[in-house]
């Protein structure tokens, strides 16, 4: 019997939950596998139907968006020269977030990027092409490793957030370009129009086509070291063990002795030059022009992409290429089985999502925490 001195905590015990969300400490690839698998399944049903109400011919679309993806080697090159970017964005964001340094600088620092490699082609004209283009990557990776450095260092010193002021400086950086080619030293000006973009950069600093193709450069071969260098970096170096480390227990590594300070100005300076690679693999490969529009979302882009390949490198790799390939199939979906426009950045924020909730099943597990009685 109960008496009426008992405390009301006992008198009303709060109920035990049922269940709660655990972190998987090694997951299964078998799982990971199936449940991506099972986001593009149910994207592209989703996809299907919004096709469907658009009044498209969901088989012809979706025929045409593989023809365009993948569907012979000119839209293979095509599509690799779309992830090249896009795998390079990711690769940032996998560095700095795996030390759980939650940097939204990538669209800046793609910008700073460019305009760094841009700078280097002004300056380096005239020496032998081969160093010319080396040190024209070599800006490009320096102006996006300095604007990372930068948020590093508000954060180390002044206990800045390093969320806002990547984020503020991503306009800063925008504000720039827009005054250096918008009616600044860089603007391309004709007889009597002034354009929003630079003139043609020198053709000896252009990055050279792969396998005789017109779409894939250089820069493929670039993200692809880089995914390398950020693999062996993240897991076979005494660096990628603090990197790893910080991203677990940051109070824990301050312990042993680690300056995190360091390590923080450290993640953030490869962090920003790798995004800075992306700059210039877009205009130096691609554009052939320093202009915004070309540069536009690839930093925010490459957040998703890291974050759907698992923050691995390989991960990154893959999902950058899907994603690639989205772009570059879109096209001919829009040609071929007359797609409106809007339906395709649709469709890839149905998939992204669907990749989204499926990286969070396969990294996190519901576990039961009271029998039934």
């Amino acid at each position: 019997m109960t008496s009426i001195n008992e405390p009301a905590e006992n008198l009303f015990p709060e109920p035990v939950p049922k269940w709660r969300i655990e972190r998987r400490v090694n997951p299964k690839r078998s799982w990971t596998f199936a449940m991506y698998a099972l986001a593009t399944l149910f994207g592209l049903f989703l996809s299907a139907l919004l096709l469907l109400t658009s009044g498209a011919d969901v088989f012809k679309a979706y025929s045409a968006l593989l023809k365009g993806a993948f569907g012979s080697e000119k839209a293979l090159y095509a599509t690799m020269a779309k992830a090249t970017p896009l795998i390079l964005t990711g690769l940032a964001t996998v560095v700095a977030f795996r030390a759980q340094v939650w940097s939204i600088g990538q669209e800046g620092q793609v910008y700073a990027g460019a305009m760094g490699a841009y700078l280097g082609c002004l300056v380096f004209i005239g020496l032998p092409a081969w160093l010319y283009v080396c040190l024209i990557i070599l800006s490009g990776m320096i102006g996006g490793a300095l604007l990372g450095t930068t948020a590093a260092i508000l954060k180390d010193r002044f206990d800045v957030n390093e969320i806002i002021s990547t984020v503020m400086m991503n306009y800063l950086i925008v504000f720039l370009l827009s005054y250096l080619i918008g009616g600044g030293p860089w603007t391309e000006v004709s007889t009597t129009v002034v354009y929003q973009q630079t003139g043609p950069i020198p053709a000896a600093s252009e990055l050279p086509y792969l396998l005789g193709s017109t779409k894939l450069h250089l820069g493929f071969i670039l993200a692809l070291t880089a995914a390398l260098v950020c693999y062996v970096l993240l897991e076979k170096t005494p660096l990628g063990y603090e990197i790893r480390a910080m991203g677990f227990n940051p109070i824990a590594l301050a312990y042993r002795g680690t300056n995190i300070g360091r390590t923080i100005i450290i993640v953030m300076a490869v962090s920003g030059a790798i995004a800075g690679l992306a700059g210039v693999s877009e205009i130096f490969g691609t554009a052939h022009r320093l202009r915004a529009d070309t540069l536009y979302g690839l930093g925010y882009t490459g957040i998703i992409i890291g974050m759907i390949g698992g923050l691995r490198p390989l991960g990154t790799v893959v999902a950058g290429i899907v994603f690639g390939g989205l772009a570059s199939g879109g096209l001919y979906m829009k040609l071929l089985a007359q797609v409106p426009d809007a339906l395709v950045p649709a469709m890839q924020g149905i998939l992204l999502l669907a990749f989204l909730c499926a990286g969070v099943a396969a990294r996190y597990k519901l576990v039961r925490t009271e029998k039934d009685v």
